[in-house]
């Protein structure tokens, strides 16, 4: 009788840990790295953008380095996304490969409202960062004056 519940038991119990096995769902693959999807984005052709004179026709992204971060414009929109300057990689590499005609390059401008010497020092901190940043996911930098 011990030998017969001690069977049944064990058949349960493997029974159990096979449809909880059989029923646990496969896990997502984990998002690429943001500089992994900028790499399929092909290099920089300078050809395509270095005379461009008047940036409201620049068609690749656009960012704006400020005190509190950074901002990418969306000209879609005509609206400023503001951004940590650690969320702006991810940013990037979210955009459609339509966003990119020029290849792996940003236009970038300071901006140029400072309303004090701490923000000039935000500015540079974070256009640091910024172009740091970019350099190491290989995303050519056009800087620009701002306007």
């Amino acid at each position: 009788m011990i030998c017969t519940s001690f069977r049944i038991r064990a058949a349960v119990l493997l029974l159990i840990v096979s449809l909880v096995a059989c029923s646990s769902q496969p896990r997502a693959a984990p998002a690429p790295d943001p500089s992994t999807v900028l790499q399929a984005i092909p290099p920089a052709d300078a050809t395509r953008y270095e005379r461009i004179q008047d940036m409201k026709n620049w068609r690749n992204p656009y960012i704006i380095v400020r005190t509190d971060g950074v901002a990418l414009l969306d000209s879609a929109d005509n609206a400023e996304i503001i951004l940590k300057p650690d969320e702006l990689l991810a940013a990037l590499a979210r955009l459609p490969a339509s966003s990119w005609p020029y290849g792996r390059v940003v236009a970038a401008a300071e901006n140029g409202v400072r309303a004090s010497e701490q923000d000039g020092v935000a500015i540079r901190r974070n256009k640091g960062i910024v172009g740091g940043m970019l350099e190491g996911a290989h995303v050519a930098v056009k800087w620009v004056p701002s306007a």
